[in-house]
C-alpha cells in the first residue's frame, strides 16, 4: 500500500479488455525482427573485435533481452508520462484513478525492465568476452567481466535504477513523487545511451549526444502511445486532454528522433555504403520506418483527436493507435538489429588515439584565432543554448502581443547566458576544453560563474508565468501551474537553502578536483556531459535566491544576500591558490596519453587553469555587486511611488499625524511649566 496520506484511488476498469495482449504480440514481433535482421549480418562484430564467436544463445539471447528491457522501458516511462502529466491529478495533489491505473502498470513494466536489464549482464558480459554465457554464471568470472567491459556496468546500474523505479510506483501517490519518478525513468536511459558502438572510436562525442536524444524521444513517443492506447481502453476520464497532449509531444518526439538519427548514421556510415553494408541498409530500414511511422501517426491522431473534441468515443482512436504500436514495435527491432551491427567506420578505420579519446582531431595550439573559428557544435548544450534562446523570445513576443511590457535588459541578460553557454561547449574553447586542463578550467569558469548570473538575471520563471495562460478553476492544470508546484517544491525549497546551495556551488569544486572524481571522468564522455551540466545547474542554484529576479522559495533579506556572496569567495580563491602551488598533475595519465605536442609541460599549463580560476572568480562578484545595487535602488523607486499614490489617496495622513502627537507633547510640557 502507499505510504503518502490519502486513500487508493479506485481503478477499478470500465473495460475488461487491455492492451496486455497487444503489448505482448508487439514485443514478440519486435523479437523476431531483431533475431532475423541479426541472423542475416553472422558474427562479423566479434571478429572485428578479435573474439571467438560465443554461440548461438548468446548471440541471439543478448537480442532478445535487449529488446525486452527497452519495451519494459518505454511502456514504464510512457505511464509514468501518462500519470504525471497526461492526466491532471486531484485537487488535493494525489493522483486521480487514471494516474494511479498508470503509476501501476509503470511498477509492473519496472520490475520487467529490471529482469531484462539485469539478464542483459549476464549476456553482454558474455557477448563483450566472446564466451557462452553459462561461462558466466560463475560470480567471480562474471565480477571479472563487469571490471574489464563497460556494457554490463551500464546494464547493472540500469537495473538499479528500474529497481528504484518499481519500489517508488509502490510507495508514493502524490503528483510531485510521480513526477520525480518520472525523471528518473528517463534518467534510466542514459547508461545504455553513452556505451556501445557510439561511445566509441571517432566522432563519438557526436554519435552518443545525438544517441541520447534518439532513446528519449524513442521512448516518450512508443511508451506514451501506448499509456494512450491503454488509457483509451480503460476509457478512461480527460482522453481527448490526454491525447490532445500527447499528440503534441509526438511531434516533437518524431522531429527529435528524425534529427537526431541522421546525425548519428552520418558520423557512423558514409552515402557510399548505405546500398552496400548490413549496417548501411538497416539505416535505410530505419529511415523509412521512421517516416511512414511519422506520416501515419501525424494523419491518424489528427483525425482520432478531432473526432474526441467532436464527441466521438475513443474506439477509432484504439484502433488506430494499436496499429501504430505494432509498426513501433517492428522499428524497435529494426533499432535492435542495428545496435548489434558494427559500423563500417568501426570495421575499416584506424582513429587516432586523439579520436578514440576525445572523439576528433586537434588541429594545432588553443591559439585566440582557433577559439574563434575552430567550431564543434554541442548537440547537447549547444542545441540548449538555441532552444532556450528561441523560447524566451517567443515567451517575450506573447507578453507584446497583448499590449505587456518585458525590461529588455532582463532579454539581453538572458541572450547573454545562451550566448556564453554555447560559446563554452562549441567554440574552440569547448573544442580544446577536454584536451587541456587549463581550457576546462575557462569552459568550467564560463558554465558555473558567468552562465548562472545573467540566466538568473533573465527571470525565466517569471516571464513563463506571465506569457502562459493560467489553467483556470475547474481546467486541469497545465504547464503554468505545473511550474508553479516545481517553484514550491520541498526539492526546489531544499536546493536554494543557502547552506546546500553554497556548499553545491563551492564544495563541488574540491570534490570533483581532489577526490579523484576527475582523473576517472577524464576517460568518459558521459562524464563530460554531467560535469558541464552540473557546473551549470549548480551555478543557477545559487545564483538565484541571490540576485534572480524570479520569485524564489526562500527570500533573503539584502544584507544576507550580499553575505552569501562573500562567504563564497575565499574558497574560490583558496581553490585557484591551491591549485597554482600543487606538485601532481590532474588527470595526468589521460593528458599523457593524448601527448599533445604543443603541451610541454602539464604542471604548467594546470598552474595556468589555476590562475583562470583565481582570477575569473572575481568577475560575478563584480556582475552580482552591480545587479544588487541596480535591484535596491530600483526597489526603493518603487517604494517610493507607492508611498506617493497612497498619499495621493488619503492626503498626507503619516505627516499630519506626527505634527498633532508633537503638538499634544508641545502642549503638555507647557502646562507642566
Amino acid at each position: 500500500m502507499p505510504t503518502e496520506t490519502g486513500s487508493v484511488p479506485d481503478t477499478a476498469p470500465r473495460r475488461r479488455a487491455g492492451v496486455g495482449p497487444l503489448l505482448g504480440v508487439g514485443v514478440l514481433f519486435a523479437m523476431v525482427v531483431a533475431v532475423g535482421l541479426v541472423a542475416l549480418t553472422g558474427g562479423i562484430g566479434y571478429a572485428i573485435a578479435g573474439l571467438t564467436d560465443p554461440g548461438n544463445v548468446t548471440r541471439y539471447g543478448i537480442t532478445v533481452v535487449r529488446v525486452g528491457a527497452d519495451a519494459a522501458a518505454a511502456v514504464c516511462i510512457g505511464s509514468l508520462l501518462l500519470a504525471a502529466f497526461l492526466v491532471p491529478p486531484q485537487k488535493s495533489g494525489t493522483l486521480a484513478a487514471d494516474g494511479y491505473a498508470g503509476l501501476r502498470t509503470a511498477g509492473i513494466a519496472a520490475w520487467a525492465w529490471f529482469v531484462f536489464a539485469l539478464a542483459s549482464v549476464f549476456f553482454s558480459a558474455a557477448d563483450g568476452a566472446g564466451r557462452p554465457v553459462t561461462e558466466v554464471f560463475s560470480p567471480e568470472v562474471l565480477v571479472n567481466f563487469i571490471e574489464a567491459i563497460e556494457q554490463p556496468k551500464a546494464w547493472l546500474l540500469t537495473a538499479a535504477v528500474a529497481l528504484l523505479l518499481a519500489l517508488g510506483c509502490k510507495l508514493v501517490l502524490s503528483w510531485g513523487w510521480t513526477v520525480v519518478l518520472f525523471f528518473v525513468s528517463i534518467a534510466g536511459l542514459v547508461p545504455i545511451a553513452v556505451t556501445g558502438h557510439s561511445a566509441s572510436g571517432g566522432s563519438h562525442d557526436m554519435a552518443t549526444n545525438s544517441l541520447l536524444y534518439h532513446l528519449i524521444g524513442a521512448a516518450l513517443w512508443v511508451g506514451g502511445l501506448i499509456a494512450l492506447l491503454a488509457h483509451a481502453r480503460r476509457r478512461g476520464a480527460h482522453l481527448s486532454l490526454a491525447a490532445e497532449r500527447f499528440s503534441k509531444l509526438a511531434l516533437v518526439c518524431w522531429i527529435v528522433m528524425a534529427v537526431s538519427g541522421v546525425v548519428n548514421a552520418v558520423v557512423r556510415v558514409s552515402p557510399g555504403e548505405l546500398l552496400t553494408t548490413d549496417y548501411g541498409l538497416l539505416v535505410i530500414g530505419k529511415i523509412i520506418a521512421l517516416a511512414v511511422l511519422g506520416v501515419f501517426g501525424h494523419q491518424q491522431r489528427q483525425r482520432s483527436v478531432r473526432g474526441l473534441k467532436e464527441g466521438a468515443g475513443g474506439g477509432q482512436l484504439v484502433r488506430l493507435a494499436a496499429v501504430e504500436a505494432l509498426i513501433m514495435f517492428a522499428t524497435i527491432g529494426l533499432a535492435t538489429a542495428l545496435s548489434r551491427t558494427p559500423p563500417p567506420q568501426e570495421i575499416a578505420a584506424q582513429p587516432s588515439t586523439t579520436e578514440l579519446l576525445l572523439g576528433y582531431t586537434l588541429d594545432g595550439p588553443p591559439t585566440a584565432l582557433r577559439m574563434l573559428t575552430d567550431w564543434r557544435f554541442d548537440l547537447i548544450f549547444g542545441t540548449a543554448a538555441i532552444v532556450l534562446a528561441v523560447v524566451y523570445l517567443l515567451g517575450v513576443r506573447r507578453l507584446r502581443k497583448r499590449g505587456d511590457a518585458w525590461p529588455v535588459g532582463r532579454t539581453i541578460a538572458w541572450l547573454a547566458g545562451c550566448a556564453v553557454l554555447l560559446i563554452a561547449t562549441s567554440s574552440g574553447i569547448g573544442r580544446y576544453a577536454p584536451a587541456m586542463f587549463s581550457m576546462h578550467m575557462g569552459n568550467h569558469m564560463l558554465l558555473s560563474m558567468v552562465a548562472p548570473v545573467l540566466f538568473a538575471l533573465g527571470g525565466p520563471v517569471t516571464l513563463a508565468l506571465r506569457a502562459l495562460p493560467t489553467a483556470g478553476k475547474d481546467a486541469p492544470p497545465g504547464p503554468r501551474e505545473w511550474i508553479l508546484a516545481f517553484v514550491h517544491s520541498p526539492v526546489t525549497r531544499v536546493l536554494t537553502n543557502p547552506i546546500v546551495a553554497l556548499f553545491l556551488f563551492v564544495g563541488s569544486f574540491y570534490g570533483l578536483y581532489y577526490s579523484g572524481l576527475f582523473d576517472s571522468a577524464l576517460n568518459y564522455h558521459w562524464a563530460h556531459l554531467a560535469m558541464n551540466a552540473h557546473f551549470l545547474l549548480a551555478g543557477y542554484v545559487f545564483y538565484w535566491p541571490v540576485i534572480g529576479v524570479d520569485p524564489a522559495p526562500r527570500r533573503l533579506p539584502p544584507l544576507g544576500k550580499l553575505g552569501l556572496i562573500f562567504a563564497s569567495m575565499p574558497f574560490h580563491a583558496f581553490f585557484g591558490v591551491t591549485l597554482m602551488n600543487m606538485q601532481t598533475v590532474l588527470g595526468e595519465s589521460f593528458y599523457r596519453g593524448l601527448n599533445l605536442p604543443w603541451v610541454g609541460d602539464l604542471l604548467i599549463d594546470q598552474r595556468l587553469g589555476g590562475g583562470i580560476a583565481w582570477a575569473a572568480g572575481e568577475i560575478p562578484v563584480l556582475l552580482v555587486m552591480v545587479a544588487l545595487l541596480v535591484q535596491w535602488a530600483r526597489a526603493d523607486e518603487r517604494e517610493a511611488k507607492r508611498r506617493d499614490r497612497r498619499e495621493a489617496v488619503t492626503g498626507d495622513q503619516d505627516l499630519a499625524a506626527y505634527n498633532e502627537m508633537l503638538k499634544r507633547l508641545a502642549d503638555q510640557g507647557e502646562r507642566r511649566s
